[in-house]
């Protein structure tokens, strides 16, 4: 034990201390004027960045009518990819590995099995180059899998950044367009994480290294490869729609700063939990019912790109531009006290039917699970890559490069957990 009970006491004393000066009892009041008044339509820069798809409402439901309820989508198919983590060597290469998984409801033996494994490699000496690795992706496992070695482009501040992402986004949008075009998704797509590589777009915006990389060709398949798992989707009429365990946005608090009432919270996920959360009058929590959001369409942020009036890095659009644009509900799991976002493209959520069957499905699958949808589950187990896997793998690239994994301090405290 690191904390004698007498530090434990000073921390608590020093809380009282804040929370004295911490009056947060309108702040529900303040949530739901912010959506009453604020979101509905939400500009920004002159443009709507956030408007209500048809009504604009909070809705609850019981949490065990609605994990009994009749789901719409017979089946679902989610996509997930697990990731080794950025790997740096004493030779200089930085590297990252993802492998994507599906996984279906009901289950699908032979679809688990099959892997898009993507290795992306750093290398700041502009010298080096890889003459026996093949260029794009090649089959293996009998046919069940593919894999692919891609370089990505120099940057000593953000090699650990572009390994990892590009890897995580490139295998995972292949895997889904994969199955898609196979026709081996039956009635909806469940993307783990958002509907498009946000963290990508989002290059665009920042370090003017980032913007440049972000223009560039690797980049842009990545987010070309996203657009055509839309494009995919509506072809097929299979929906797709992205479940997002972590909404991290702070797009709308942001705006609302910016036109001068104070959003106390640090986050969009936090308004949307206060407004979602209910309490008894005693200050429990409720946790009999599923609360969730009606459905907004965002062109703001990092959906901005997306939007009809966004350059999406160069990407070529074959539909109408609208299409793509980002929608979203949230939906509050109150066993678990976790909030999370589901994205769909507009072509779907623009027609009240579908709008409504996705909701309820979602809803339904929330309540049954109190967390993610099943297939999302699934494929994310699938995906996962272990701490002892991820050790293995670390040995088996010293072996093949002939030069140490570049340790850290942490890795010998935390036994290379990471």
């Amino acid at each position: 034990m690191t904390l004698d009970p007498v530090h434990v006491d000073t921390i608590a004393y020093l809380a009282s201390a804040i929370a004295d000066g911490v009056d947060d009892a309108d702040h529900d009041d303040l949530a739901g004027t912010a959506w009453r008044d604020w979101l509905d339509p939400l500009h920004d820069d002159g443009r709507v960045v956030l408007e209500a798809l048809g009504d604009h409402e909070l809705r609850r439901t019981p949490v065990a009518d609605a994990a009994l309820a009749d789901r719409p989508f017979a089946s679902s198919h989610g996509v997930d990819s697990g990731t080794l983590n950025p790997t740096s060597f004493k030779n200089g290469l930085v590297l990252d590995v993802a492998q994507a998984a599906m996984g279906a409801e009901p289950t699908d033996l032979d679809l688990h099995r099959g892997r898009s494994i993507v290795v992306t490699v750093h290398a700041n000496d502009a010298t080096v180059f890889f003459p026996d690795v093949p260029d794009g992706w090649m089959p293996y496992d009998e046919g069940s899998s593919e894999r692919r070695v891609l370089k990505v482009p120099r940057s000593r501040r953000f090699a650990d950044e572009m390994v990892h992402e590009l890897a995580l986004s490139l295998a995972e949008s292949y895997h889904a367009l994969k199955h898609l075009e196979r026709g081996e998704v039956g009635d909806l797509l469940v993307l783990d994480g958002p509907l498009y590589p946000k963290r990508l777009l989002n290059w665009a915006t920042r370090d003017r290294e980032l913007r440049e990389v972000a223009h560039g060709d690797t980049v842009q398949e990545a987010v070309e490869t996203y657009v055509r798992v839309v494009e995919s989707a509506i072809e097929r009429d299979v929906p797709a729609i992205g479940f997002v365990k972590n909404p991290t946005s702070g797009y709308i608090t942001r705006t609302l700063d910016r036109k001068g009432i104070e959003a106390p919270w640090p986050d969009d996920a936090a308004l949307f939990t206060r407004l979602l959360e209910r309490r008894a009058e005693d200050g429990e929590r409720d946790d009999d019912e599923v609360t969730f959001t009606s459905w907004l369409r965002s062109r703001g942020g990092s959906d901005r790109p997306l939007a009809s009036d966004g350059d999406l890095l160069g990407v070529e659009r074959e539909l109408d531009p609208e299409a793509y644009e980002v929608t979203y509900m949230h939906v509050y799991e109150p066993r678990e006290d976790v909030l999370f976002k589901v994205e769909a493209p507009a072509a779907f959520t623009n027609n009240p039917e579908t709008r409504d069957r996705l909701t309820r499905q979602v809803v339904s699958e929330v309540a049954a699970e109190a967390g993610p949808p099943t297939p999302v589950a699934k494929a994310d187990e699938l995906a996962r890559i272990g701490v002892g896997e991820k050790q293995a793998l670390r040995r088996k690239f010293e072996e093949r490069f002939g030069a140490e994994f570049l340790r850290t301090y942490d890795d010998v405290r935390w036994g290379e957990e990471s």
